[in-house]
């Protein structure tokens, strides 16, 4: 089998839009990585450190559906496994950072935490706007919205925390949002393994 798409290219593979997309996609995730990784470590928060490594894997993510756009569906659904795996091991990695801050009780400060949530959540809204007309594409493709979708949600539950954080003057806001920010990329992680796995059987026995 040629390492072209082979009949067997998603619609919006080959779509130059698309390919932009994921070029404007990268850099914005590559640059809110910068200010939440930050933001985050100024103002004490494990939600926006939390929501900046999640940044960080999506530009990575982006670089991975550039390289396999127009590639073979085994390729493609490989490449949507080891980032389902990965957003799996992010997940994972938060809860078992929130449990760590739990047990120190540091109150994290909600005015720098609430700006730079609102900061990323206009930027991952505009992200998944982008991709929103190829949502229901392959795994490859579904889990790039996924990851957009998500991180939208995320955001938002951030900026709540923020202002709970203020009024509570507690820590337990900002760890409950880290929690939910984990749980959101488990789910997507198991959405996008148990697709990726559907596409790569047909694949195998085609080869």
């Amino acid at each position: 089998m040629s390492d072209d798409c082979c009949g067997h290219c998603p619609a919006g593979a080959n779509d130059p839009r698309y390919r932009r997309v994921l070029w404007a996609a990268l850099v914005i995730n590559a640059l809110m990585f910068g200010v939440e990784l930050a933001g985050g470590l100024h103002a004490g928060s494990v939600s926006l450190l939390a929501d900046a490594v999640d940044f960080f894997g999506d530009a990575a993510n982006y670089g991975v559906s550039l390289f396999v756009l127009g590639m073979t569906l085994r390729r493609r659904a490989l490449a949507a496994l080891l980032k389902g795996l990965s957003m799996g091991a992010f997940g994972l990695a938060v809860l078992a950072k929130a449990a760590w801050v739990a047990a120190d009780g540091r109150v994290p400060e909600p005015l720098t935490m609430g700006a730079i949530a609102v900061l990323a959540l206009l930027a991952n809204v505009g992200v998944a706007a982008m991709l929103y007309a190829w949502r229901e594409g392959d795994a490859n493709m579904r889990s790039v919205w996924l990851c957009s979708r998500n991180d939208a949600i995320g955001n938002l539950a951030v900026v709540g925390a923020a202002l709970a954080v203020q009024g509570t003057h507690r820590a337990w806001p900002d760890l409950l949002v880290a929690a939910v920010m984990a749980l959101l990329a488990l789910s997507a992680s198991q959405a996008v393994v148990r697709q990726a796995l559907r596409e790569m059987r047909p694949a195998v026995a085609q080869a």
